[in-house]
């Protein structure tokens, strides 16, 4: 396996595979949009909730592969979803994004989740970048101010998780069942981070600027465990965390992240911090390896249980991951890891049959059909970014 072997199966796995499963069975021609879930034995659910993070992160992709590819039917599929981020998520009255709508797209849950505001800046940047859309552009700003009004804390730093539609107080924060109810998160933080970064590129703003150095600056002073080069995951307000679990794949897909947000600001004396550590992140991501080259999920340190499931989402941040070390750092090792990963998605992960991708691999080694094929968290996102980030970095 060489660079551009990979990176012709990737742009094949996209344009062949990926895309064409989100046009073909997950528009939804009779209420607009996409529909909410198909599940991981292929049933269509047309009654499913229609999710925000969904949405946004098909908007992102769709955005993304336009502005690569020049398809004009991947600029089709990206002003859908546009139109529908704006059109039906979008608070009218009070701002922001709601979580969720019917299948019929009315409001469903219409708290204010920090980080679905996060995807769909993320959305929005993307489609003006690659199209000069003002109308995209305006809202992504307007939901920038959002966060910055009512997320941010001024006092003791760093966006609170979650608040009612009116921006009140809200009681449960989670972002899933699985999460601590703690105010502010790594998850959050990073998907702040990432959607600000990409704003940045097509909006130089001089308060958005201080902003992802902030947020670069808690992730390298706060967030990141420097005694184990781990990640912290949850936190309360004075930043103090109780949880001892390792998320693998939110290492090394930070360590390319934070990085990727220090070279857009172009600041080198920022760099000169942040790159040793990229190295420290990814090198504590190992920890999760397996002899195919997959990446493991977490482990719980507290329990000294491991969930060994490779999920879909870990294995295309460790490659784009170890593609990164490779590119800036001249890291062979790296790349090599990079491939292994890959050839393990190849054999394992993609639906050769019915397309995408499934959740995951259990650690049994038996494919994991009980999780959904495309859904409110299985987007295609992750993977056609991975795609993505290899054909832009060794074009």
């Amino acid at each position: 396996m060489d660079v551009q072997k990979m990176k012709k199966e990737m742009e094949e796995e996209l344009t062949d595979n990926i895309l064409p499963y989100w046009m073909t069975e997950m528009t939804d021609k009779e209420n607009g949009g996409f529909y909410g879930r198909i599940t991981g034995r292929e049933i269509l659910i047309p009654e499913a909730e229609k999710g925000a993070v969904l949405n946004a992160r098909i908007l992102w992709t769709f955005s993304s592969a336009y502005r690569i590819l020049n398809r004009e039917e991947y600029l089709a599929t990206a002003t859908r979803a546009k139109r529908y981020v704006i059109d039906h998520f979008y608070d009218k009255e009070f701002g922001g994004v709601f979580w969720s709508l019917d299948c019929k797209g009315h409001p469903l849950d219409t708290r204010k989740q920090i980080y679905a505001l996060g995807f769909a800046i993320y959305g929005l940047s993307e489609y003006h970048r690659a199209t000069g859309d003002k109308e995209a552009l305006d809202y992504a700003i307007r939901l920038f101010e959002s966060i910055e009004k009512h997320s941010f804390d001024s006092v003791k730093n760093g966006y609170c998780e979650a608040l009612t539609r009116d921006w009140k107080e809200i009681a449960d924060m989670r972002l899933s069942d699985k999460d601590e109810n703690e105010r502010k998160t790594m998850n959050s933080h990073l998907h702040i981070l990432e959607p600000y970064t990409n704003l940045f590129r097509v909006w130089k703003d001089e308060r958005l600027e201080k902003q992802i150095r902030n947020l670069i600056d808690i992730f390298t002073d706060r967030i990141l465990n420097v005694k184990t080069g781990h990640l912290e995951l949850f936190f309360n307000d004075d930043w103090v965390s109780k949880c001892r679990t390792v998320s693998y794949g939110h290492d090394i897909e930070a360590s390319w992240l934070i990085h990727e947000a220090t070279l857009v600001l172009g600041d080198r004396k920022m760099l000169e911090k942040v790159e040793p550590l990229v190295e420290y992140m990814a090198a504590a991501a190992d920890e999760g390896l397996t002899d195919e080259g997959g990446l493991v999920y977490e482990t719980f340190r507290d329990r000294g249980l491991t969930d060994a499931d490779l999920h879909w989402w870990v294995q295309a941040e460790n490659v784009v991951g170890y593609a990164n070390l490779y590119q800036y750092f001249g890291d062979e090792i790296g790349m090599q890891k990079a491939f292994r990963c890959w050839e393990f998605i190849k054999r394992r992960l993609i639906d050769h049959k019915n397309g995408e991708w499934h959740w995951s691999i259990r650690a049994d080694g038996t494919v994991n059909t009980d999780d959904d094929k495309a859904g409110f968290w299985k987007c295609p996102y992750h993977n056609g970014r991975m795609c993505m980030e290899i054909i832009e970095r060794f074009s």
